[in-house]
């Protein structure tokens, strides 16, 4: 049975999927005040929503993702989708913190559809064409990220913010029913227990240093995506803006610039430019703190530091997934697991971070920390591929 041939049709379908699945995980960040006086609580309780969330995505990451490998993906990821339908519609008739809590984590549980996705779309793609698809596929996802606090901050403008999720259930049915008639079929690659295929991802980070230094990397963007995003608010908020939260909504659509990094990305790795592009995405992270830190004073010089630490971001999470689905055809799930739960702790430590430094430090500290973390990735780029380099040297049958 061979693997069926991927149209552009499914692929845009898989790319709008994984945007609007994946913007599930970030329609509460602006809805935390309206919730908190709906539902009575604190707003410390209230921002405990984001942090649950992102404990349901990252267990989903860890213990839901893996199972692209055992089982048929398009029955998982419509069961995934459909089942996302049904949180979405728990979270929009939440009527007490400890629900609204538990249907959150739920709801992040679920949301790493789009992560199952993700791979589906390289192991359907032709050889020669991967990274194209990838990089496609990823600026739905980014388009997601970035548009979900917009479009949840508007919605709830006019219908409260239990219309954002009851909007939000409706696309996402619609996004299954498409996927459900869409879709192929694509046999699981793997004949295993699930204790097994959950032991395999550590094999698989024990044996593979592409995979190893590809999380390093993936970590590293992502800390830096995190810091800059949850320090912006403040910025722009304070003086010398002042802006109102529906402005400072409309700074997600200058990052979506980044979406044409990921598919200029995806074209420039599928012809064997990986280490080239790496340095030069780690490089526009460098620039793109500098760019930044003259945004306290100069609105320009933040809307640039913006669109090209977004490219950058976009255009190395493109570049590392196609390197890292190269390692073994038959555990692209697993291995997208090991990368992304590399990659979210990055980012929730980046968000930890950026908050604590903000406060005491303000946005130029703020700055100066993505300098530094963007300076030391790209000497670990340029450690890390040296010594490979030299691995492969001395090992003429490695080939990964």
């Amino acid at each position: 049975m061979t693997q069926p041939r991927l149209s552009r049709a499914v692929v845009l379908l898989m790319a709008v999927a994984t945007g609007i699945s994946v913007a599930n995980l970030y329609y509460c960040q602006p809805l935390l005040e309206l919730i908190s006086g709906d539902l009575g609580i604190s707003a410390a309780s209230a921002g405990a929503l984001v942090t649950m969330t992102q404990i349901g995505y990252a267990l989903g990451l860890l213990f839901v993702l893996p199972l692209g490998d055992l089982i048929e993906r398009r029955g998982l990821i419509v069961g995934l989708s459909l089942a996302c339908v049904g949180a979405l519609v728990l979270t929009a008739t939440a009527q007490n913190a400890p629900w609204l809590f538990a249907a959150s984590i739920l709801l992040g549980v679920l949301t790493v559809v789009a992560q199952v996705l993700v791979p589906l779309a390289a192991t359907l793609a032709e050889p020669q064409e991967q990274g194209t698809v990838v990089g496609i596929v990823m600026s739905g996802l980014l388009l997601g990220i970035l548009l979900a606090r917009t479009v949840a901050g508007l919605l709830a403008e006019v219908g409260g913010w239990r219309s954002v999720y009851w909007i939000a259930a409706v696309a996402m049915l619609a996004v299954t029913l498409a996927l459900w008639r869409g879709l192929p079929q694509s046999r699981p690659t793997q004949r295993s227990t699930y204790g097994a295929l959950m032991l395999s991802i550590g094999h698989f980070i024990r044996t593979e240093p592409v995979l190893r230094r590809r999380m390093a990397y993936g970590a590293l963007t992502f800390f830096q995506f995190s810091v800059l995003w949850t320090a912006l608010t403040g910025l722009l908020a304070g003086a010398p803006y002042h802006y109102s939260e529906g402005v400072i909504g409309l700074f997600g659509l200058i990052g979506v610039a980044g979406a044409l990094a990921a598919q200029l990305a995806g074209r420039y790795a599928d012809r064997g430019r990986a280490l080239r592009l790496t340095v030069i995405f780690t490089g526009l992270l460098v620039v793109s703190w500098l760019a930044l830190a003259l945004g306290k004073a100069s609105l320009a010089a933040l809307v640039v530091g913006i669109v090209v630490l977004d490219a950058g971001v976009q255009g190395m999470q493109v570049t590392n997934q196609t390197q890292i689905y190269a390692i073994s055809q038959e555990g692209r799930a697993r291995v997208n697991a090991a990368y992304m739960t590399s990659y979210f702790a990055g980012g929730a430590i980046g968000s930890l971070v950026s908050t604590r430094v903000a406060a005491s430090g303000g946005w130029v500290a703020v700055c100066w920390l993505g300098v530094a973390v963007a300076v030391a990735q790209l000497l670990l780029v340029a450690l890390g591929e040296r010594l490979h380099r030299r691995a492969d040297q001395s090992s003429p049958l490695r080939t990964a």
